[in-house]
């Protein structure tokens, strides 16, 4: 699968970020504790398909995190009527937690436009899904790492 394929992007974000982030939610309200969570963000992450070699370069590269990270968005011609860009990810990491936050970032980001990209925070979402607590000070800043790179490049492709 590739995560810049417009059509996916398309079909990720017309429910929208907040809906996704629901459904996100939902499905972490089906999780008993903390170890089924866990288990789940990593099962995520196994589903994310391998970064290539050209996601790996030194440019992509997340600062701030722990692991290897690699983030990298496009920008896609805005929908019709819009008038505002969309951005796609793909991101990858050498750790399986990781690649599973990398998975719930690109299912709320990816697609969807700039506007609404820096409209949302994640990190009340990362609260209510209990991710916050559970992670490492250093796993919570690469992830907070992540999501300045997710805006800045939003806020770049706004202009």
């Amino acid at each position: 699968m590739n995560h810049f394929d417009p059509g996916l992007a398309t079909a990720a974000a017309d429910a929208g970020i907040k809906a996704c982030a629901d459904r996100l939610q939902a499905d972490f309200a089906l999780l008993g504790d903390w170890e089924e969570r866990y288990g789940y963000v990593i099962e995520l992450g196994k589903a994310l398909p391998a970064g290539s070699e050209r996601l790996r370069r030194a440019d992509n590269k997340v600062q701030g995190c722990v692991s290897q990270v690699w983030l990298e968005s496009r920008v896609l011609p805005p929908e019709a009527g819009t008038g505002e860009p969309r951005l796609c990810f793909e991101g990858d990491s050498d750790a399986h937690i990781v690649r599973g936050l990398i998975a719930i970032l690109l299912q709320l980001y990816s697609g969807r436009g700039a506007g609404e990209i820096l409209g949302f925070d994640a990190s009340d979402l990362f609260a209510r899904l209990g991710l916050d607590e559970q992670l490492s000070a250093q796993r919570s800043n690469g992830l907070a790492a992540m999501l300045r790179r997710i805006h800045t490049d939003a806020a770049t492709a706004a202009g």
